[in-house]
């Protein structure tokens, strides 16, 4: 929740503060733990990389394996999306939209995560230099992220990392990297 919000505190966006985790975090730990990477400072966690190897299988598995042990914790809104806590809630009933064709290439997806304090020192380089080797060990070739393009300094960081801008139709407010999964 502390990065849920174009990288800023989203404690104060949503009123469910367990929704975020609902949706970018606890299924991949769940469905594809040996893609989940943690960063801890000896006592707490202070920042993760999580993946799935197969974007169209894990949008399957979560319908099917995930949403059915939150879905009644997360009702569905009735009616249009008005709020940040509908919106989500929307997506996370509607895993089929993790799946872009526009994506083909680049079948694997990641969500990172570190607190305010842990960037910025390498931390983040070395969690996606792990997650890029289990890929690759895995025989993924590439892999892709969709951020909010609001997120300046993420945008700044990607870069850094050797992702690169890949055009999708309609992308809204988000924008879509993808890499190699190569050293």
């Amino acid at each position: 929740m502390r990065t849920g919000a174009a990288g800023g505190d989203a404690r104060g966006v949503y009123r469910d503060q367990t929704l975020l985790p609902d949706i970018f975090a606890g299924p991949y730990a769940t469905l594809e733990p040996d893609l989940a990477f943690v960063l801890d400072d000896g006592g707490q966690a202070v920042g993760y990389v999580l993946g799935t190897s197969d974007t169209a299988r894990f949008a399957r598995d979560f319908q099917d394996k995930w949403l059915p042990t939150v879905a009644a914790q997360h009702p569905l809104p009735g009616g249009e999306p008005g709020t940040p806590d509908a919106v989500m809630t929307e997506f996370l009933h509607h895993p089929e939209l993790m799946v872009n064709p526009a994506l083909a290439d680049y079948p694997a997806h990641l969500h990172i995560d570190l607190l305010p304090g842990y960037q910025g020192h390498g931390y983040g380089r070395t969690l996606l230099t792990t997650l890029f080797a289990a890929l690759d060990k895995a025989g993924v070739e590439r892999v892709h992220l969709v951020m909010s393009s609001a997120n300046t300094g993420a945008r700044a960081f990607y870069d850094r990392i050797g992702f690169h801008e890949i055009s999708v139709p309609d992308p809204g407010e988000l924008t879509f990297l993808g890499r190699s999964t190569a050293a």
